[in-house]
């Protein structure tokens, strides 16, 4: 008689945590609300960051868990200004490059001198657009110390990248 209770409560155990798994996977559904809370922030147009598949695939990408068994597409193309990108490289060449990320548009350095300098720098680009642009290059600069760079210093860097950029699309040929 004890045996027979224990299988019944046991049964009813299973059937709750059944239950309750079914439950927190139907709250993982989407939740397509218009709040203008984090997704309005999110999916607004001046973001451009190229890493939104909107920007890299050209398409508006809602996906789902069953979209790993979806065919692969590694033929994705990456949104970034070539020049600018080149330009950028071959500008800050001193900087010794810790990561760099072309699907986001993000170049990382280290510490490094510039030629016949004394101070110590560090730089971030950001190429945000497609375009040979002004608008579509952010870099941000700090000094070994941790002190911002002056704006004058970086917009110093950023012409000199976009002036480098030009030339290598006129040397490219494709005007």
């Amino acid at each position: 008689m004890i045996w027979a209770r224990d299988m019944k409560q046991r049964g009813v155990f299973g059937i709750l945590a059944m239950c309750a798994a079914l439950v927190m996977l139907s709250s993982c559904g989407r939740n397509k609300s218009n709040d203008g809370g984090a997704d309005a922030y999110l999916n607004r147009s001046d973001v451009g960051n190229p890493v939104e598949s909107i920007q890299i695939t050209g398409s508006k990408n809602d996906s789902t868990i069953w979209d790993v068994f979806a065919p692969d597409n590694s033929d994705i193309t990456v949104r970034v200004n070539k020049y600018i990108w080149n330009a950028s490289l071959e500008v800050l060449d001193f900087l010794p490059v810790q990561s760099v990320d072309p699907f986001s548009g993000v170049i990382v350095t280290g510490y490094g001198t510039p030629p016949g300098g004394g101070r110590s720098y560090r730089a971030t680009v950001y190429v945000r657009d497609p375009s040979l642009d002004a608008r579509a290059l952010h870099v941000a600069m700090q000094t070994r110390g941790g002190s911002a760079v002056s704006p004058a210093t970086v917009k110093a860097v950023e012409d000199a990248i976009l002036t480098r950029a030009r030339q290598l699309r006129i040397a490219d040929g494709k005007l």
